[in-house]
């Protein structure tokens, strides 16, 4: 059986379980496991937001205010279904997230967790002191829920309603994380400057699980209010958006059903504790938050990034089969222009000057190296070229149409692809996934179509590309290994296959022979030789003089930001300048 029907059976059964609980459980159950799915639409979004993309939130419960107020009004003082609600109350959560997205995701650090505390409290506060939300008393005889003639006017037959609507969220997140979008979050979260550069818009992906979170608030808020069929302001301030946190934390933020298990976990211990610790203590009061908050203390301590969601570890989800053939390969230009020309190019920190009007070329076909020693300004000239940076001065073209103007996320398009002094990896995603991310830029599947299901054969061609390239390095038997429990030399590798993921017409690889042993850097001198061959060039940063000498046709020296030489590696190694400057004597 295919893992497609596995997974679907999988989902099948759990409707099921869900479905016949609602006949068979007792009431007091039935309402536990209401409010369990109520909150695990919230945490789900937290799933994304902050497990998946790391953007920290204290806000989600005013969202969840949004979509319980604005049902309310509608239905209790315009007489309105509580269906055109839920489209209003969508609606204003949309608007009012894109704007409140775009304000606060411009911030960064811990400015932005207290930007959401921010507007957090001022939702909060309107929604006490506006008189048609009745105030601090809240408001009363909001009707039930409708559907097919059936009236939703109890706990349990809103139980069906409210678990129909969490599974498909679940569904359809479970969609999103497994995707082209999900491997950008994660990216995203990983390092935000390695995603922009192989397609993410980092601002426009952000924005948009932002605003998929605060939909499923909104949506868990207008299931709230025609469940108790009131609402008051208290559900959804700060305290309540930090519950929320816990849930997602407590479940594991990285896994969907995380979600459900957090929630649960909370909702009953909360059942539990407020029963339990007056007795203990001798007196009333909320003390189960300082149970939580030790509970979140040792979790952070012993298991910081999954939570009890650990537990899902012993299931992974398999990455679809791979395809007949690869992605569409990638229309390689032609003409006389340089593959990447660089101009005058110049670059200061302060007083320090990083690079100064440095200018060579890229031709077709052609392996360059850029050496120099620590400090001389190489790694510095990839982040302007790849657009990390902005230049002081100069020009980067690119197939004779100028590049440094453009956006990181915009630059891949244009041919090229790179990899990192320092490496940089999803470590706790696979190797597969890891160079699955490369081919971002090529596919157009976006996270809706993803959620839904749609466009699937996408995802098939890029697990074949990915294996190729995986192949191509000599990693094929660590293929499903996460890349965190790879040596160096080989994650360097790794980083290789992610950049020839992106079909890249020009290679560029910051250090990539370094960690690597005797043998391996030999396997990598005739891969690149071979990317030549098929008309691939590249650019690359080395220490190794061996391997330089043995690889380049040509050789750009940089000292203190200024190029010093240019020329073939015959003509470097008797350079007078280089080798006071630089190799110190000979090269054999």
């Amino acid at each position: 059986m295919s893992a497609s029907l596995v997974r679907a059976a999988g989902w099948f059964a759990v409707a099921v379980v869900f479905a016949v609980g609602g006949f068979v459980l007792p009431e007091f159950y039935v309402t536990l496991l209401n409010y369990i799915g109520l909150y695990s639409l919230v945490a789900l979004g937290l799933v994304l937001l902050t497990g998946a993309s790391g953007i920290t939130s204290f806000g989600q419960a005013a969202f969840v205010g949004i979509g319980a107020y604005t049902t309310a009004v509608l239905s209790t003082h315009a007489g309105l279904s509580p269906w055109l609600g839920l489209a209003a109350g969508l609606g204003i959560t949309l608007i009012v997230s894109v704007i409140l997205g775009l304000l606060t995701l411009r911030l960064s650090g811990h400015y932005l967790p207290l930007g959401t505390i921010c507007w957090s409290v001022s939702l909060y506060y309107i929604f006490g002191n506006i008189q048609a939300f009745g105030g601090q008393t809240g408001m009363m005889g909001i009707p039930p829920i409708e559907l097919f003639g059936l009236t939703f006017d109890t706990g349990r037959r809103m139980y069906f309603l409210i678990w129909i609507f969490t599974l498909a969220a679940l569904l359809v997140s479970d969609n999103v994380l497994h995707s082209r979008a999900g491997r950008a979050m994660r990216a995203l979260k990983n390092n935000a400057q390695t995603a922009e550069n192989f397609g993410v818009n980092g601002g426009a992906m952000r924005l948009w699980v932002f605003v998929y979170a605060a939909l499923l608030a909104g949506l868990s808020g207008w299931l709230y209010a025609h469940l108790l069929r009131f609402v008051n302001p208290s559900p959804f301030g700060i305290a309540m958006s930090i519950e929320y946190l816990f849930m997602a934390v407590v479940g594991g933020a990285g896994h969907v059903w995380g979600a459900v298990l957090g929630s649960a976990v909370i909702t009953i211990l909360r059942e539990f504790l407020q029963d339990a610790m007056p007795g203990i203590l001798g007196r009333t009061g909320n003390f189960e938050i300082i149970f939580f908050g030790a509970l979140i203390i040792l979790l952070l301590q012993i298991n910081r990034d999954r939570g009890f969601g650990a537990l899902f570890d012993l299931y992974k989800r398999r990455p679809p089969s791979p395809s007949d053939h690869g992605l569409p390969a990638v229309a390689r230009r032609s003409g006389d222009q340089p593959l990447l020309s660089v101009r005058g190019v110049s670059r200061r920190f302060g007083g320090l000057v990083a690079v100064d009007n440095v200018s060579f070329d890229v031709a077709r076909g052609r392996i360059v190296a850029l050496i120099g020693p620590n400090g001389a300004g190489k790694s510095t000239l990839f982040n302007l070229v790849t657009g990390l940076l902005a230049l002081d001065a100069g020009e980067v073209w690119s197939n004779g149409s100028r590049i440094d103007r453009l956006r990181p996320h915009q630059i891949v398009g244009r041919g090229l692809a790179r990899s990192y002094q320092h490496v940089v990896l999803v470590q706790s995603a696979s190797v597969l996934e890891n160079v699955m991310f490369g081919a971002y830029h090529r596919t157009r599947r976006g996270p809706l179509a993803a959620g839904l299901g749609i466009g699937g054969e996408e995802e098939h061609l890029t697990v074949t590309e990915a294996e190729r390239q995986i192949r191509r390095v000599g990693l094929e038997k660590w293929m499903n290994e996460p890349a965190g429990n790879l040596a160096l030399g080989q994650q360097r590798l790794v980083e290789i296959a992610r950049a020839l993921c992106a079909g890249p017409e020009l290679l560029l690889l910051d250090e990539p022979a370094a960690g690597l042993r005797h043998a391996e850097k030999a396997e990598l001198a005739t891969l690149l030789r071979e990317l030549r061959a098929s008309g691939t060039s590249v650019l690359l940063v080395e220490h190794d003089m061996r391997f330089v000498m043995g690889v380049a046709d040509e050789i750009v020296v940089l000292n203190f930001g200024c190029k010093l030489a240019h020329g073939s590696p015959t003509e470097i190694r008797r350079d007078p300048r280089v080798l006071e400057a630089y190799l110190g004597g000979s090269v054999k």
